[in-house]
Order: C-alpha cells, then structure tokens, then sequence
C-alpha cells in the first residue's frame, strides 16, 4: 500500500501565488492513479478562513471516502481561541486524522499543541527551515507526534535538510516527510541515520507529482520491511488507522 501523507486540495482565497490561489485535486487524483498511490490525506490550499477551507476539504473526503482523509488546517494567531472548537468540527463531523500548521502563517502555539493531545492527533507543521524549534515543542509535548515536512525545508536549505535527522534521533515523537526533498544525499542519509522509522512518504500534491516523488522512496533501495514503513506503515500508525484499509 502507498499512502501519500501531504497533498492540498480545493480554492485558497489569494492570488499570491498556487500556494493560496488554487490546488486541483481533480488533477492531483489522475497523476495518483498513475502513480498507484492508494490513500491520500489532504488539506487545504493556504486561505484566510480555515474553517472555511477545511469544510471545503471535507466535502472532497465525503466524495472519496475509500480514497482520502483529511487533516484540518488552523492558523495559530489568526484562529486563537477557536482552534479546540474548529478540530472538534473537524474530527467529529468531518472525521479527519490530523492538523496541519505552517510556520508562513505563524509559529506553532500551545494552544494547537494541546488541542492536538487533547485528540490523539499528529500535528504536520512545516518549520520554514526553522528546525532550531522542534526542539522546544517536541520537548514540551512529548505526547504528541510532529511531522515535519520537506526533511524541514521546501527552499531545500541544505543546513535545515542536515539538522533535522538529530531531531528525529532524539526526539521519538519527531516524524519527516519526502515531499520536495530535491537532495537525494540528503534523504538517503537521512535514512541511514534515523532509520524508516522517522521518515513518511509525501508529495506535496497537486503541484508535485505523486509518482514522481514516489520514486524516491523506491531508489532508497531499503528492505521491503523498511520500504513498506515509509510508504505507508508510519503514517498508518500516527493517524490511528487500520493496518489494513480498504
């Protein structure tokens, strides 16, 4: 089974850049298929409303529900005071597996991170190559799993794409994603020292090809105990799914 772990879906409310202005997910399942992607958790393109963009999301899950899940987008100064209350809606009503931070909004809050503990939830934060911080909040929560996507960078900042794998060896809760990861050597020795373990497949879709990013996977030429972990196991476990899926 391949499960890609970070993929965008539906209309942000900018004009910015793809990143805010739309993410065809229409598009993002045609190059699944092609790339025998099996399960994809989504989220929302960046917006100004969450909650709106998150109910967006929910109605594409509630259209493939053997296809998706969902990961509810919240902004840590924007919706304070509101977040409890918007993952609620998300997992009660929408039954998403997770939350989604970016530190282009801002910084991670407590307020995300005990609402995520509260849930049993794992938290996909991009650090925007401030992986200095995982340290503060891994540490703080201790029961709470951090993805953190891009091996911490999408600019592919070379010192942040090194320094992440200490985290991921101290730190049990400290999780990273593929997507985007253009330095192979990098990946690999992230691999090599932190271990299948610590590493989940992502692609940063629509905008990334999923079978393109797959392929990194693959050429990691690790076990098929290993293999399977990355591509799926890891992210199954966080996310309290079945080993077995539909």
């Amino acid at each position: 089974m391949i499960i890609d772990a970070h993929c965008h879906a539906g209309k942000g409310d900018g004009l910015s850049g793809p990143w805010d202005t739309e993410a065809p997910l229409d598009l993002y399942l045609r190059h699944a298929a092609d790339g025998k992607i099996d399960r994809t958790i989504v989220f929302p393109a960046f917006h100004t409303d969450y909650a709106v963009a998150n109910r967006e999301v929910a109605s594409w899950v509630a259209r493939y529900p053997r296809r998706l899940w969902g990961f509810a987008f919240v902004h840590a100064e924007r919706d304070k005071g509101r977040v409890f209350d918007m993952v609620q809606t998300a997992v009660k009503q929408y039954g998403f597996r997770g939350i989604k931070v970016h530190r282009r909004d801002a910084p991670l809050s407590r307020e995300i991170c005990e609402t995520a503990a509260h849930f049993g939830l794992p938290v996909l934060y991009d650090v925007v190559d401030e992986v200095a911080t995982i340290e503060l909040f891994a540490r703080q929560y201790p029961k709470v799993n951090f993805i953190i996507p891009h091996l911490g960078s999408f600019a592919d900042d070379w010192k942040a794409q090194l320094a992440i794998t200490d985290h991921l060896v101290r730190h049990n809760n400290v999780f990273t994603d593929t997507s985007d990861v253009r330095r192979f050597d990098l990946l690999l020795l992230c691999y090599k020292r932190a271990g299948a373990s610590k590493i989940i497949f992502g692609s940063d879709g629509p905008w990334l090809h999923p079978g393109v990013e797959v392929s990194k996977i693959f050429y990691l030429k690790a076990p098929a105990s290993d293999t399977e972990r990355m591509l799926s196991g890891n992210i199954l476990s966080l996310i309290g799914a079945k080993s077995r899926v539909a």
